[in-house]
């Protein structure tokens, strides 16, 4: 792609979506030190959004970012959701002040219009959302205009035929779903790169899926590197990829920052010989069934029941693969009744939860499938 718009920027951005928890509450002194620790290593690239953990994921990234550094040291994104409860132009378009507002940031150097295609995209056209932006960005407010997308190829293009003035795309993009009919990360990166838009990657692990991958994937990875471990494979293949700002990774502790440090400070992209063992990795992964959450946590938000739907499939996926009911059902009850949240077993079919989930997934069957899976 030669030249593009963040071609320098390090190829490992970090999601400010799974920051480390407190409780209910964002652990802000641990994010500072994985803050710090990121900084340090030379990364630079922060995304979070206007919903992400209720608005505290943006406060976060003031308290432990934007009022401890030095604002040309860090590039922040955040994204604007105007399908999320605006009633109004005013109020889609009063999320955006807000975000400056809870950040202190004074500038976006990437901002994302969140979560396009299905039914979403017609709020930011009824909304004037891509004008306003524009604006926007001629006051200084934003460097780089884009969006986040999770839907198929043909809707993308679309979307890039209809505003060729955004700048980039973040996209859904793993080895997992790389040729996944559901997903299309193959065929949604294709017509980015026709575009000539670069590709900002998101859920490169798959919401954590393929830090876990089922035993025989796991072995292959160890055969193949001893010391790599199964997230270094997925998000170096990301990142190996041409016409890349950065790669982000949700991560929620400090383990999980250093691993990611330690292969991509001084990033090598995959070797042929590495690219047949993702081919092997992936026939393995898709052989085997699962639910295809990435726990974004998109269909909570309006369930009537409060039903821990990821959870509950966080839990499904560990019995599919492992064959490990008592674990699974351990991790049902943390993620059920531990946190408050509703079982799979009080759905009632109402399906609000289906018209939000960017995976697509048939959610009130799996949760029909759950409850027998895992008990009442």
């Amino acid at each position: 792609m030669g030249n593009y718009l963040g071609k320098d920027i390090p190829k490992l951005g970090f999601g400010l979506m799974r920051l480390p928890m407190d409780g209910d509450v964002i652990d802000l002194e641990k994010t500072k030190e994985m803050t710090d620790c990121f900084l340090e290593a030379g990364f630079r690239y922060f995304d979070t959004a206007y919903g992400y953990n209720d608005g505290e994921s943006e406060k976060a990234a003031k308290a432990a970012l934007v009022d401890r550094y030095p604002r040309e040291s860090f590039l922040l994104a955040t994204k604007l959701p105007a399908w999320a409860g605006a009633k109004s132009r005013e109020e889609a378009q009063r999320m955006f002040y807000t975000s400056l507002e809870r950040t202190g940031a004074g500038y976006f150097d990437f901002y994302l219009l969140h979560n396009l295609g299905e039914e979403r995209t017609h709020f930011f056209d009824d909304y004037g959302i891509w004008d306003f932006l524009q604006e926007k960005k001629k006051e200084g407010l934003i460097r780089h205009l884009g969006f986040s997308m999770h839907d198929k190829a043909e809707v993308l293009d679309q979307i890039l035929t209809e505003h060729p003035e955004m700048e980039f795309v973040q996209l859904q993009i793993n080895y997992a779903d790389w040729d996944d009919p559901s997903v299309e990360s193959r065929k949604c990166y294709e017509v980015a790169r026709k575009h000539g838009k670069p590709v900002i990657i998101m859920e490169p692990v798959k919401g954590g899926t393929l830090a876990n991958p089922p035993k025989e994937a796991a072995e292959l990875f160890k055969s193949a590197d001893p010391d790599a471990s199964p997230s270094s494979w997925a998000i170096r293949f990301a990142a190996s990829l041409d016409g890349v700002i950065t790669v982000l990774s949700g991560m929620s502790d400090m383990q999980q920052m250093e691993d990611n440090i330690s292969y991509m400070k001084d990033f090598r992209p995959l070797s042929g010989e590495e690219q047949k063992v993702i081919e092997k990795a992936r026939e393995i992964f898709n052989s085997v069934p699962k639910v295809p959450c990435t726990a974004c946590a998109y269909c909570m938000k309006g369930c009537p029941k409060h039903i821990a739907i990821y959870g509950t499939f966080q839990a499904v996926n560990i019995y599919n693969m492992y064959n490990d009911l008592p674990g699974a059902k351990h991790k049902y009850e943390w993620n059920t009744a531990g946190h408050g949240w509703g079982r799979a077993s009080e759905c009632i079919q109402c399906g609000k939860c289906e018209q939000v989930c960017p995976q697509h997934i048939h959610i009130r069957d799996e949760l029909k499938r759950a409850a027998k899976i895992l008990g009442k």
